[in-house]
């Protein structure tokens, strides 16, 4: 079956313990149905309490939400990803995982095809139901294909405002491939900038929904963080806003290649 995301998704990073459980029950109640996490965040046990007092409540049944990990670096070698898929699923405690992303490809240590082969037995297996990236260039994107037949259904990637990965984006959508956008608010580089803030003075909108939109716009998924019910809300009613071409062509034209945030290029940084 088809792989079908919501507009926006809920990202979960450093959310932990009592109060990011209790902030994850709290987006889904309001409507988020796609839950980001990942092994690295060391919140899956949250996160997946957080999914199950939410069904608990009656806020959503488990079918309708789309709960995400990631394996990390140090893991991509065959046994020990498919023992890493399988410590997320015990984490989590709400079933199989719907979305199971390799976090990086770590290109220099040379193992991301035998970890993609390993989410593809997961899958086989019942441990995750759908598989995808994070970070993946086009380059390597084509030694999956090549390799394997198949292609991520999802390439999750540094996308904002000032790094809109225009190229990227037509890559993956030209391949069938969701691009989610991670860091979507640029950790707030862009808001202030005039394209943004004269889009948010047009639509009576706040600078963050206006980036959110742009997102949508320009195809991208985009999955912020937000602890507080007011933001979470907040970020929500963006999905009410539609920009004019004008704008997105402004706000797309603050981008640059030098943008990403921490100068993370998928090519030579790795991650563990």
């Amino acid at each position: 079956m088809p792989l079908d995301l919501p507009a926006l998704g809920f990202g979960t990073y450093k959310l932990r313990g009592t109060e990011g459980s209790e902030a994850v029950a709290g987006a889904v109640e309001l409507g988020y149905r796609l839950i980001d996490s990942a092994y690295n965040y060391e919140n899956e046990g949250t996160v997946g309490a957080g999914i199950r007092a939410a069904v608990e409540r009656g806020h959503a049944s488990r079918e309708e939400i789309i709960y995400t990990s990631k394996l990390p670096g140090r893991y991509h070698e065959r046994s020990a990803a498919l023992a890493t898929v399988e410590e997320s699923y015990y984490r989590s405690g709400i079933g199989p995982i719907d979305l199971y992303l390799i976090h990086w490809p770590n290109p220099k240590q040379g193992h991301y095809v035998e970890a993609w082969k390993a989410l593809i037995e997961a899958r086989e297996r019942g441990l995750v139901k759908h598989i995808g990236v994070c970070n993946f260039l086009p380059e390597h994107l084509d030694i999956l294909e090549k390799e394997t037949g198949e292609l991520p259904e999802v390439n999750q990637i540094e996308l904002h405002p000032a790094f809109p990965q225009v190229g990227a984006l037509e890559w993956n959508t030209s391949r069938g491939i969701i691009t989610e956008g991670w860091s979507p608010l640029g950790r707030g580089a862009a808001l202030d900038s005039a394209p943004v803030r004269n889009a948010a003075r047009s639509h009576d909108a706040t600078p963050g929904q206006v980036v959110l939109a742009w997102h949508r716009a320009v195809g991208s998924l985009a999955i912020p963080k937000a602890s507080s019910r007011k933001r979470q809300q907040e970020n929500l009613d963006s999905l009410k806003l539609d920009l004019t071409a004008d704008e997105i062509e402004s706000i797309t034209s603050l981008g640059n290649p030098d943008g990403r945030l921490k100068g993370q290029d998928p090519a030579t940084y790795e991650e563990f």
